[in-house]
């Protein structure tokens, strides 16, 4: 092969591979409640159509004794030895708010998949599947709320 045709065809393997594994930024914000007690730590996770975990988002809250009471996400992700590289902070006090961003591809959306958070609380009830939103075009900029300790989630796709 010549210079020129392998130029054109390493330029045209650079524009033809971002569009088949296209993804967009995704900004998610969980509000959480006044519910009267400790920090909550947080798994914000995807699942898949058949509600099979498909990768950690992010973890709120840095001790790991503590992750089986956030038990779906536990339970799920058990056989992920990466779910926790890079993916987690402090725990989020009751009235703050959470911010994540991460890529995630366009496949995901409105493919069936869910963006869930599993919430704990010392000394409180622990909320398994605390908030279940389908990933759709449709639901994003909504806030969906919670059912115990979570106020709002709402995501913005980019």
């Amino acid at each position: 092969m010549t210079k020129p045709l392998l130029s054109t065809l390493a330029l045209a393997c650079a524009l033809a591979l971002p569009a088949v594994a296209q993804s967009r930024p995704v900004t998610l914000t969980t509000t959480l409640k006044n519910y009267g007690g400790n920090g909550a730590y947080l798994a914000v996770y995807l699942t898949d159509a058949k509600g099979a975990y498909a990768g950690t988002l992010w973890v709120a809250g840095d001790k790991a004794k503590y992750y089986q009471n956030l038990s779906d996400w536990n339970r799920l992700s058990a056989r992920d030895t990466k779910r926790l590289q890079g993916v987690t902070g402090a725990s989020v006090g009751q009235g703050r708010t959470l911010k994540v961003s991460a890529d995630l591809a366009d496949a995901l959306i409105d493919a069936g998949y869910e963006i869930r958070v599993d919430a704990a609380v010392e000394d409180m009830r622990d909320s398994p599947a605390e908030i279940r939103v389908p990933l759709t075009a449709a639901n994003a900029g909504k806030a969906h709320a919670g059912r115990q300790y979570i106020q709002s989630l709402t995501f913005q796709m980019q």
